[in-house]
């Protein structure tokens, strides 16, 4: 009770003043703001529209990372109960924009700000069979308003560091009394599992399942053979780098280690797909390259000359030209922390990233299997490349054990759903 009251009237306030205060200078909490505004009247309209005696499922994501590691579930449990209402909220606008796609679901919406009053609106208003709240983003008033509705309530792909800062005096008697409001937490790993227990939970059930992700990425990737968005002719006895969701600060390091390649291999190709591909990003590519190499953009390539570099200014097809890459490189460890892995990982092929890349578990097994190289300069990067490039045996074993971890991996769906049939 005192923790409640703690976060209902000091926590929550500060929280929501905060948030405004942010929106000030951040577009994207302020487009999170806006999307918020009616919500609750806005959600009332759509949930009028679904069946009212049909079973409802509501799923909870931060951002798009976190959805996609959904998808495999919800895709397995359309499939077995075709009437089930799947209701998914987001708490990040970039979530909530790029999702509006998805066709497996109802209801696609913000998660209301996490007062009391909307927890306990909220809950009344879509009136789920049970919920999932996926990863780590779990706020405490919807937990209790669950709770009191009598509502079965999941963590999938639960993870938690165990110097996490959840652990600390005060802050963990917190955490300790929002986690006993769960009923099923189902951990990534043994790790991730003894951290849960730490906090001497008296009322969930915590288990290791695994990682969807293994599972989604799988999936994405068999799908992706099936797209062609290269010309055999443009590929046709070429080595190919792809960089994938690149920042400055990766093209910095690494671009001038492919100058020096290029140099050296005429075969070599390199794709580079920037995180965010805006013109700005793209000029400022073209100029950095002092026309020491022709490039070309993915939108030009019908007037391809053998260019290269091919510079992607589309999104959507990452994925699909990680299938035709010899090397992969991924972006956002010259930042705050590499992005996915798993995605290369899955067609089998060596990757590269640099040094900020312990925010993710699989980029660190993956250097541990021998699979992933790190660098931390253009000297490192081009060792890398030149070694990989130069020996088909090495790229092979490399790429090899990069799949093995993938497919030993997958299955985490099938064992989450074990224990949500049993609610359902």
């Amino acid at each position: 009770m005192f923790w409640r009251i703690f976060y209902q009237f000091i926590v929550i306030p500060a929280g929501w003043i905060l948030f405004h205060v942010l929106a000030l200078f951040d577009r994207k909490a302020a487009r999170g703001i806006r999307g918020r505004k009616g919500l609750l009247a806005r959600l009332e309209k759509q949930v009028a529209l679904l069946k009212p005696a049909g079973k409802r499922v509501w799923f909870h994501s931060s951002s798009m990372g976190e959805f996609e590691q959904a998808k495999p579930i919800i895709d397995e449990l359309k499939k077995r109960h075709p009437d089930l209402e799947v209701i998914v909220t987001f708490f990040s606008p970039s979530g909530y924009e790029h999702s509006q796609t998805y066709k497996s679901t109802s209801i696609i919406s913000y998660i209301p700000f996490d007062s009391s009053r909307n927890a306990r609106r909220f809950i009344e208003l879509i009136r789920p069979s049970a919920a999932v709240m996926i990863r780590y983003d779990v706020w405490p008033n919807h937990l209790w308003a669950l709770r009191r509705a009598g509502v079965p309530t999941f963590i999938a792909n639960a993870t938690l560091r165990s110097n996490t800062t959840r652990r600390l005096p005060l802050l963990k008697q917190f955490h300790r009394a929002m986690y006993d409001s769960i009923d099923y937490i189902l951990a990534v790993s043994a790790e991730d599992k003894s951290t849960f227990e730490s906090f001497r939970l008296t009322h969930p059930v915590v288990e290791v399942i695994g990682d969807t992700r293994y599972d989604q990425v799988w999936l994405r990737s068999a799908q992706s053979r099936a797209r062609q968005v290269l010309e055999p002719k443009i590929l046709e006895g070429k080595n190919v780098l792809v960089i994938g969701s690149s920042w400055e600060g990766d093209e910095d390091v690494l671009l001038p280690a492919c100058l020096k390649l290029f140099r050296d291999h005429p075969e070599f190709l390199v794709i580079l797909v920037p995180h965010e591909p805006s013109l700005e990003t793209l000029e400022r590519i073209e100029y950095g390259l002092n026309g020491e190499v022709p490039s070309i953009r993915f939108s030009n390539l019908t007037q391809y000359r053998n260019e290269k570099l091919i510079l992607i200014d589309v999104v959507g097809v990452l994925m699909t030209l990680y299938r035709y890459a010899s090397v992969a490189y991924v972006g956002g460890s010259f930042g705050s922390g590499v992005h996915n892995v798993l995605e290369p990982a899955a067609y089998g092929i060596p990757i590269l990233f640099g040094p900020a890349h312990e925010n993710s578990q699989e980029a660190v097994e993956l250097v541990r299997e021998g699979a992933a190289f790190v660098g931390r300069d253009q000297n490192d990067f081009y060792a890398h490349l030149r070694a990989l490039l130069q020996d088909g045996r090495r790229r092979s074993e490399a790429g090899g054990k990069a799949l093995a971890l993938v497919c030993r991996n997958t299955g985490a769906t099938e064992r989450f759903l074990s224990y949500m049939e049993k609610v359902l």
